[in-house]
């Protein structure tokens, strides 16, 4: 499944623009990269990211895809699901809870929420699948990185 023309087009301007503004050199092998993501609706990992760019470009390495992935989400044109990317981060807590994540400094917290343990899953995700968990994760800044900020 595939994005339409308009929208794609509308991501590779803003990518463009945020390059440019960031002063970063647009090369062949960044735009491929970023293609690759932007044409999909399936959130591709690395590796499905690096298949599809070698068949364009056989010379891409795997690193170069990566390097490129974790510049794109610096630089918030791309985003993320699941971990972050500084950290892997474990939990032996196995009850049900959710995440507050500092996006500044990765710190993870647990917190548990009546509300949020009851949302309603809507009834497209039938179509999609089975839900067998649900866990919200929560970004922004922690308190300590507030402080930080602050006092400067």
């Amino acid at each position: 499944m595939h994005i339409n023309q308009k929208e794609f087009e509308d991501r590779i301007d803003k990518f463009k623009e945020i390059l440019k503004r960031s002063g970063i050199k647009l090369t062949h092998q960044r735009l491929e990269i970023y293609e690759e993501v932007a044409r999909s609706v399936d959130h591709p990992d690395a590796e499905t990211i690096f298949k599809g760019v070698r068949k364009r470009m056989p010379t891409v390495s795997l690193d170069t895809v990566y390097r490129t992935l974790w510049m794109l989400l610096d630089l918030g044109i791309i985003t993320t699901l699941g971990t972050n990317h500084r950290k892997t981060r474990f939990d032996a807590n196995v009850k049900g809870h959710h995440h507050f994540v500092c996006s500044n400094c990765g710190k993870t917290l647990d917190f548990y929420s009546r509300e949020f343990d009851q949302l309603k899953i809507p009834n497209t995700m039938k179509m999609i699948g089975d839900v067998q968990k649900t866990q919200v994760i929560i970004e922004g800044i922690c308190k300590q990185c507030q402080k930080k900020k602050n006092n400067y």
